[in-house]
């Protein structure tokens, strides 16, 4: 809506310009203006349905309140009622903060920033003295979300799921130690890619994977079609002890990462060439040969270590093989979760270490939250992928479309 060129001239007045957009200036002034004007009416609004329903309230007084906005401190008059039922909206009944500014503090501690970063930024941008105790408290208010989203039902049947693992350096008993953040990313039969849960770890185990899937279990799902894992201790046995009929497979981008680990930079291109004729044999047994010839080369003969993990890691990496070429391509092309981990890192990168796991747990949370936003539909390759899961799992996968 357009503010009228003869409103804006009575608005300025004789004021200086330059105490227009300044701490306790003309926006503040209409802040303040503003918000005891919806106030007001919120009052005449709970005062006219009272008096339809037969009770008898009338306006008494105002109370002084000190709300913190953006720019400063704003003294407001919150108008009363007698009965004293009157609880407004715009500004809760025990809320010191005007809509908007929680919002902020939150927004820039999901960029990485810490408390006193913030506190530097709200003082230097818009000259808002918030205390480290104040933003502490409204970014606590993050957890109360986590533990929500944490807990959420899920689908019955995801046919794909991938697991994963960044490590965060978090303080733990007055020791700076890596922790784990395991994080799954799946997708449901229409394409659609959802994050599951995340979980925090010091050391991985079967104990801990088993906890992690009877979880997902009683939130809600029934059947996982193929699992994606990185080569985690104890984690495939722990997946089929819940759901027996799973597919677990190795990542195949983990796989090549890790043989590059064992080469030097000016070798890995020749090396990943090489190994490409692995993954992207026709079926295992042109796989398995594939594999001898890499061993039997001069890059395997260079770098044992690389066929060797491949070797270990086969159980898992056969199953990749019985799919076609379409279900293939989204196990290995891991796009998704590798962007996802990417900007996960960034953040962390950007703090450096938490004190906590709670601390942690509120950044990924909403470093994955904003990522989520941007998910709008499914992959290109899901709709080939999609008639195949329905052909290789039959009513597996038709009954829960």
């Amino acid at each position: 809506m357009a503010i009228s060129k003869q409103i804006l001239d009575q608005l300025l007045g004789d004021r200086d310009p330059k105490e227009v957009f300044s701490k306790d200036g003309l926006l503040d002034d209409l802040k303040k203006a503003l918000a005891e004007r919806i106030l007001n009416s919120e009052l005449d609004q709970h005062l006219e349905n009272e008096q339809g329903s037969g009770k008898a309230n009338r306006r008494n007084g105002t109370s002084p309140k000190t709300v913190q906005t953006e720019s400063s401190k704003v003294p407001l008059d919150i108008p009363r009622d007698r009965a004293g039922t009157f609880d407004p909206q715009l500004i809760a009944r025990y809320q010191r903060r005007f809509p908007g500014f929680d919002e902020k503090i939150i927004s820039m501690y999901a960029r990485g920033m810490t408390v006193r970063e913030i506190q530097g930024h709200l003082e230097d941008i818009y000259g808002v003295d918030a205390s480290p105790a104040l933003i502490s408290r409204i970014t606590d208010t993050v957890m109360e979300a986590v533990k929500e989203w944490q807990a959420r039902p899920l689908e019955a049947c995801y046919p794909l799921i991938f697991f994963d693992a960044i490590r965060v350096k978090i303080r733990d008993e007055g020791f700076v130690r890596n922790k784990a953040v395991y994080i799954a990313l799946g997708i449901q039969p229409d394409g659609t890619k959802e994050v599951l849960g995340i979980w925090i770890e010091q050391t991985e185990g079967a104990k801990f994977w088993m906890r992690v899937m009877t979880e997902l279990k009683n939130r809600g799902i029934a059947d996982v079609l193929i699992a994606v894992v990185d080569g985690l201790k104890g984690f495939p046995d722990a997946i089929t002890a819940v759901f027996p009929k799973t597919v677990v497979q190795t990542c195949i981008v983990h796989l090549i990462r890790a043989s590059m680990s064992f080469a030097s930079w000016k070798d890995r291109k020749e090396v990943a060439r090489e190994l490409r004729a692995v993954y992207r044999a026709t079926d295992e047994t042109a796989a398995l040969e594939a594999l001898y010839a890499f061993e039997d080369s001069q890059w395997g003969q260079k770098y044992p270590p690389i066929a060797q993990s491949w070797r270990r890691a086969w159980e898992h990496v056969v199953p990749f093989f019985a799919f076609p070429e379409a279900v293939r391509r989204i196990i290995y092309t891991t796009n998704a979760i590798e962007a996802l981990n990417s900007k996960l890192r960034r953040a962390v990168r950007t703090r450096g270490h938490f004190p906590n796991d709670d601390a942690a747990m509120k950044l990924l949370y909403l470093v994955l939250s904003n990522a989520a936003e941007d998910w709008k539909r499914p992959p290109r390759e899901w709709v080939e992928a999609k008639n195949q899961f329905a052909i290789l799992f039959e009513e597996r996968f038709r009954a829960y479309e």
